[in-house]
C-alpha cells in the first residue's frame, strides 16, 4: 500500500475510533446517545471493512473488538498484583454504629469522618487492567489473589472502555468493579430461552456469571452487561497527582469513560449514613438492577491507610446488608455431616421453596445448642432465611402448625460414617467424630480441601471425584494421591482417557507449591491462609513447626492460644507426621523462603511517601528497593510519613508533607540514599 495511501487509512480508522468511543460512552455510560443506532452501525462497518481491508490496521482497542474473539479452550490463570479483598457485614444499626466506633478507637486524633455510600451491586467482581490507557487484561476476583483471564468476554461489554478518555490518565492502572446484568436485559434474556425452549437462568447474577464464564467470547457479546467501576487498585507512573479520597476518585474514573453509580453520595456521618441506607431501601425496587445491601467506606484514602486491614478485609469500609428474605416450609428429616476437623454438623433437608432469588431445599442446624434453642421438631413449619450468599439457616418454628407426629432430633454420639465415639470438648459448641484419618468422612473432607484451589490446586480433582476414589478404595490420605495408579483410575466409573490423563498432570504440577500453601493445605483446625503465610514467614521451613511448642507460637501475629494449641496438637500427632513424610518423599517441594539480614534493613520501620516523576528509575523500582532495606512504602502522606520523595510535578502529597513537617527530598537524595 502506498504511503499516501496508508497515512490516509490510519487517520481515517483513528478518527472513526474516537467517533466510535464517543458513542460508546454517551450510550452506555451518560445514558445520553446523541445519534441513533443506524448512525453507530453505518461507521462501526466503515471501520470494519477498512481494518477487513488492511489487517494491520485493526488495534487491539478498535471498537470491533466488541464483538467477540476466536473461542478459547480453557481461561488461563491471573495473579492480582494487589489482592482484591473481600468485605466485612453488618445487618443492623446498632452494627453499623459498632463499625463506626472501632474506627474511631484507632483514629483517635481525627475529629470528623467522611463516608462513601455506594449501592451493593449483585454481580460479579473484576480487575480491569490499562497500560497507557489502553484495556489489556480483565480478571475475575476468584480467591482474590489468583483469578480467571476473561479479557476476551469483558472486551464485549460497552459500559467497558477498550481506550480510555483523556490523556491524564496513569502509564499502569487497574481499575475494580462489578460486572452485573440489568433486570431488563434478564427478563428479556430469559423471555428468549423460553420461546427457544431452553433452561432459563434463576437470577440476574446467576447469568451474569454465566455469561462471564463463557469460552466463546461472541456469546458473551449476546448478554445484556454492563459494569459499574467501584475503586482502583494498582497504580504507577501517574501524570498528576490523584484525587486523595474514594469519592473524587471515582468521579476522575467516570472522566476516563467508566460507568459509575449514580446513586453514590459523599455523607458526614454515620448517621448519615444510617439515614441513607433508609431511602435506598425505599427505592430499591425501582432501581434497573439488584442491589443486596450498601458498602460504606472511610472516603479519605489517608485514613484507610492508616486504619488497614484485619485478615482479608479493609477496616475501613463495610458492606450493610439489606434484612434478610425469609420463607416458610416444612422440615422433612435431619441427615448428620462430618467435617474436615470431624465437627458434627446438622444438616436440614426442606420441602423446596423459591427463596432470597434462589430455590432453597437445604439448611444449617448449626449445632445440638442451636437445635434446643430452636426447639424444632422433624416434621415442624419452620422460617428459612437466607441473605446474600449467606448459607439459608433456621430462624424458628411456627409452633401452631406443628403435627402430631412431629420427631424428636437425636443428636447422635457415634461418628455416622466411622462409628467412632463422638465428644465435645468444654467449652465448645461443636460435637465432632473422634475417629481422626480412619474416618472416611474426614478423609474425603481433607482431601478435597488438600486439593482446593486456594491449597494446592489440583485441576480436575474435584469433590465428587475425591469421594469415588476414597469409596473405591484407592485413596484413604492426601499422601496417596501421589501413589495413584493410572490404570485403576483410567477404570473408574465415568473416567475417559484424557481426563486420567489431566488428572496425573496436575498431580505432577501440584509438587511444586509454596510453603504458605502447603501448611494450609494441610489442614491444620484454626490456620487460614493469613496464618499459614504467617507460619511460613516465621519458621522458613516445615520441620521446625514440628518441635514448636505452643508458648512459641503465640509470638506469632495472627496465632493465640486456641490456634496454636491446634498446630501443636497436628504436628505431634504421629499418624500426621507420617502422613507429612510420605508427602515430602513423594516429592513436594518449594522455593526456599530467604533469610532477611537484618543488617541490610537500613530504612527497617520507615514510611516513605513517592510523588511525582522520576527519571533516573520508574516509582515501581524505587518502591521494590525501598521495601528491600525494610522501609513500608504508602501512597498517602500522613503524620506517621518519615520521609517524601518528590519529583518533578509533585502536588497535594508534597504540600501536605511540607504542613505537616515531614522531610523532603528529591531524586538524587533517592540514589544516594539507596546506594
Amino acid at each position: 500500500m502506498p504511503i499516501d495511501e496508508l497515512s490516509k487509512n490510519t487517520l481515517q480508522v483513528q478518527e472513526i475510533t474516537a467517533l466510535l468511543n464517543r458513542y460508546n460512552h454517551e450510550y452506555y455510560v451518560l445514558d445520553a446517545p446523541t445519534v441513533p443506532d443506524a448512525e453507530y452501525d453505518r461507521s462501526f462497518q466503515q471501520l470494519l471493512s477498512i481494518e477487513e481491508q488492511y489487517p494491520s490496521l485493526a488495534s487491539l482497542t478498535s471498537p470491533t473488538q466488541r464483538v467477540g474473539a476466536a473461542p478459547l479452550s480453557a481461561f488461563s490463570q491471573v495473579d492480582h498484583e494487589v489482592p482484591m479483598l473481600s468485605l466485612g457485614n453488618v445487618f443492623s444499626d446498632e452494627e453499623l454504629f459498632e463499625f463506626d466506633k472501632r474506627i474511631r478507637d484507632r483514629l483517635t486524633d481525627v475529629p470528623s469522618l467522611h463516608f462513601c455510600c455506594e449501592p451493593k451491586l449483585d454481580g460479579i467482581a473484576i480487575s480491569l487492567l490499562y497500560e497507557n490507557g489502553a484495556l489489556v487484561r480483565g480478571a475475575t476476583r476468584g480467591d482474590g489473589n489468583t483469578g480467571e483471564n476473561i479479557t476476551q468476554n469483558v472486551k464485549t461489554i460497552g459500559s467497558i472502555p477498550l481506550q480510555l478518555l483523556g490523556n491524564n490518565y496513569p502509564q499502569i492502572l487497574e481499575v475494580r468493579g462489578e460486572i452485573y446484568m440489568p433486570k431488563a436485559g434478564f427478563n428479556a434474556l430469559n423471555k428468549k430461552a423460553a420461546e427457544l425452549g431452553e433452561k432459563g437462568f434463576q437470577n440476574p447474577r446467576n447469568a451474569a456469571a454465566g455469561s462471564l464464564r463463557q469460552l466463546d467470547s461472541s456469546i458473551t457479546a449476546t448478554r445484556p452487561l454492563e459494569m459499574c467501576a467501584y475503586s482502583i487498585g494498582l497504580v504507577e507512573d501517574e501524570q498528576e497527582e490523584l484525587p486523595q479520597g474514594h469519592f473524587s476518585m471515582l468521579n476522575k474514573l467516570s472522566e476516563w469513560g467508566f460507568l459509575i453509580n449514580k446513586e453514590m453520595r459523599r455523607v458526614n456521618s454515620i448517621q448519615d449514613c444510617c439515614d441513607y441506607f433508609v431511602a435506598l431501601s425505599e427505592k430499591r425496587e425501582s432501581l434497573s438492577y439488584d442491589i443486596d445491601g450498601i458498602v460504606f467506606k472511610v472516603d479519605e484514602f489517608e485514613l484507610q491507610e492508616e486504619l488497614g486491614f484485619v485478615s482479608r478485609a479493609p477496616r475501613w469500609a463495610t458492606a450493610y446488608k439489606f434484612p434478610a428474605q425469609e420463607e416458610m416450609t416444612t422440615l422433612l428429616d435431619v441427615e448428620f455431616q462430618v467435617g474436615r476437623t470431624g465437627a458434627i454438623t446438622p444438616k436440614a433437608k426442606l420441602t423446596p421453596v423459591f427463596v432470597g432469588g434462589v430455590t432453597v431445599s437445604n439448611a444449617t442446624l448449626h449445632n445440638r445448642d442451636e437445635i434446643e434453642r430452636l426447639q424444632v421438631k422433624i416434621g415442624d413449619t419452620v422460617i428459612i432465611r437466607r441473605a446474600g450468599d449467606v448459607i439459608p439457616q433456621i430462624v424458628s418454628v411456627v409452633q401452631s402448625r406443628r403435627p402430631d407426629n412431629a420427631k424428636d432430633i437425636i443428636f447422635p454420639t457415634s461418628c455416622p460414617v466411622c462409628d467412632s465415639p463422638v465428644e465435645r470438648e468444654e467449652g465448645e459448641a461443636v460435637a465432632r467424630c473422634t475417629g481422626g484419618i480412619i474416618c472416611k468422612a474426614q478423609s474425603i473432607r481433607a482431601i478435597q480441601h488438600f486439593s482446593s484451589r486456594k491449597a494446592l490446586d489440583i485441576d480436575g480433582l474435584g469433590d465428587k471425584l475425591v469421594e469415588q476414589l476414597v469409596e473405591e478404595g484407592l485413596i484413604e490420605t492426601v499422601a496417596d494421591l501421589y501413589q495413584l495408579n493410572y490404570s485403576s483410575v483410567y477404570n473408574l466409573e465415568r473416567m475417559a482417557e484424557k481426563s486420567a490423563s489431566n488428572l496425573f498432570s496436575a498431580l505432577e504440577k501440584s509438587k511444586q507449591t509454596t510453603l504458605p500453601r502447603f501448611i494450609y493445605a494441610l489442614g491444620i483446625r484454626e490456620v487460614g491462609e493469613a496464618t499459614a503465610k504467617a507460619l511460613a514467614l516465621h519458621y522458613r521451613a516445615i520441620e521446625p513447626l514440628y518441635t514448636a511448642t505452643e508458648e512459641e507460637l503465640q509470638t506469632i501475629d495472627d496465632v493465640g492460644p486456641i490456634v496454636a494449641k491446634h498446630i501443636a496438637q497436628f504436628f505431634n500427632n504421629t499418624h500426621q507426621r507420617d502422613n507429612l513424610q510420605k508427602l515430602l518423599d513423594a516429592g513436594l517441594s518449594w522455593p526456599d523462603i530467604e533469610t532477611v539480614d537484618e543488617s541490610t534493613q537500613t530504612l527497617a520501620g520507615k514510611v516513605i511517601v513517592l510523588t511525582g516523576n522520576f527519571e533516573a528509575m520508574k516509582r515501581s523500582d524505587a518502591k521494590k528497593l525501598l521495601e528491600a532495606l525494610g522501609a513500608k512504602v504508602t501512597g498517602s502522606v500522613s503524620k506517621k510519613t518519615d520521609l517524601v520523595v518528590a519529583g518533578p510535578g509533585a502536588g497535594s502529597k508534597l504540600t501536605k508533607a511540607q504542613d505537616l513537617g515531614v522531610k523532603v527530598i528529591d531524586e538524587s537524595d533517592l540514589l544516594e540514599l539507596l546506594a
